[in-house]
């Protein structure tokens, strides 16, 4: 795992990235050299062409993004990869005609193109092809022994057998050790066996209760000989993009690393977020008129929707909204989440809310300081008071200001149950302990694909 932008990222993950640059640059390249002849020499060397093929490539990651083409998830099923990169190949196709027809001279020619959008479909297929085989290499993954059968050490087992894009290979699992003084002691053999034979890599220890007996000369022994040896917590904060709240030790928030919440990373996250919140409102200005008259034609009552909701340090505000429900949607259940098909919702609304429209109210907030452009998602008191009994550390949450996107909509969605705004907690935590200006600019990033998608809508 590489920390890129306060964001663990496999490091397969970067040599996958890497590899789609070199493909992308050297197909438009090698489609010069064949369309040009002896002339390709000064036009590789020209720096037009160089910032055409640039852009090129450029103009292929971002769609190899908005496809989810580096979700490494593919490696568990390849064959359905396949088509999708045959079908982002047509898609840039379709693209660069209708920039080539808009600006004949920025691009390299249309010979040229279809030329190097043949040999980048050929190449491309083939790369990916060859990387799922590659990262499958035994020299190239990481065998971990798991110690400790709780929720944690489930969830890490699960993940290694499940998720092939760690480069993990279970080497063993020897659930929970109580104070039986045998089990500690048959585990520290197996430990003593597996060092002997080098036939590991990593250690991760997910013990519920710490005070467990464990075979500590054996974990030492591992460590100095070079296996690494790593708290189940922190393995799983870096593999999931979330921290579990469930038997997280108070210890591990006060030592460890992040949280950084002073003036100083204050300030310029204040500042990016006031900054994109005067873009979006630029952006979204021409539209407004239309939302209005939309919603006064589709239902009675008001445009915009006024609604407690609970900020930093726990203090509410006022959270506008563009208003989807109908005016008298909890006149008789009160505070209610919303569900799949809310009938509550108008026709009008469900389409707001599956476009995000329906938030674009909240950049006044931004702007009055109740809120950022990035963070957690504001929640209204009365659920506030439910879930902090209910939810160990949900009051963490509250140590940042609410945005208007976050890491947890990117990454899980609308949370509508005690049990998905624990996980909504999750990540959450996750965004708190590595709050950063350039992390925001990444949720902003994966937020466009989100509301291209409809992910996380209700």
């Amino acid at each position: 795992m590489i920390r890129v932008f306060n964001r663990y990222v496999p490091s397969r993950a970067l040599v996958l990235l890497l590899g789609e640059i070199l493909i992308f640059c050297g197909s438009f390249t090698l489609a010069v050299v064949l369309r040009s002849g002896v002339k390709s020499v000064g036009l590789i060397s020209d720096v037009r062409t160089l910032s055409d093929i640039a852009g090129l490539t450029l103009l292929a990651l971002i769609c190899s993004h908005y496809m989810e083409l580096y979700d490494l998830s593919w490696l568990n099923s390849p064959s359905q990869m396949y088509p999708r990169v045959l079908l982002l190949v047509g898609t840039l196709a379709l693209v660069l005609a209708g920039l080539g027809s808009l600006f004949p001279q920025a691009l390299l020619g249309r010979e040229v193109l279809l030329t190097g959008l043949c040999i980048l479909g050929v190449t491309w297929v083939l790369w990916r092809w060859a990387y799922g085989r590659i990262v499958f290499l035994p020299a190239l993954r990481q065998r971990v022994y798991v110690i400790g059968n709780g929720k944690r050490a489930q969830r890490i087992v699960e993940a290694i057998r499940t998720r092939a894009e760690l480069g993990m290979d279970l080497a063993g699992w020897a659930g929970r050790i109580d104070d039986d003084t045998r089990t500690a002691q048959s585990t520290g053999a197996v430990l003593r066996d597996l060092c002997s034979r080098h036939n590991i890599d990593r250690v991760v220890v997910a013990l519920s209760d710490r005070r467990s007996i464990m075979p500590v000369d054996e974990l030492l022994q591992l460590r100095l000989s070079g296996v690494q040896i790593e708290d189940g917590t922190t393995l799983l904060e870096k593999i999931s993009g979330k921290i579990e709240v469930d038997d997280l030790r108070p210890s591990w928030l006060i030592f460890g690393e992040g949280f950084r919440l002073t003036g100083r990373y204050w300030f310029p996250r204040r500042t990016v977020s006031v900054l994109l919140a005067l873009l979006l409102s630029l952006v979204t200005l021409p539209i407004i008129p239309l939302i209005a008259l939309l919603i006064k034609l589709g239902s009675r009552g008001p445009v915009l929707y006024r609604q407690k909701r609970v900020g930093l340090k726990g203090v509410a505000f006022d959270c506008y909204k563009f208003r989807t429900m109908r005016p008298d949607a909890e006149a008789d259940s009160g505070a209610t989440w919303a569900l799949d098909d809310d009938p509550r919702i108008t026709k009008v609304g469900r389409f707001l809310r599956r476009t995000r429209l329906d938030e674009i109210p909240q950049i006044w907030n931004v702007l009055r300081g109740d809120m950022a452009f990035v963070g957690p998602r504001p929640e209204r008191p009365e659920f506030v008071s439910q879930l902090s009994e209910q939810i160990p550390y949900y009051g963490l949450r509250h140590l940042a200001r609410p945005g208007i996107t976050g890491w947890a909509q990117i990454n899980y969605g609308y949370g509508s149950s005690v049990e998905e705004a624990k996980e909504k907690l999750r990540y959450d935590l996750y965004y708190i302990r590595h709050i950063s200006v350039l992390l925001d600019l990444v949720i902003v990033f994966y937020t466009i694909r989100a509301v291209i998608v409809g992910r996380g809508v209700r």
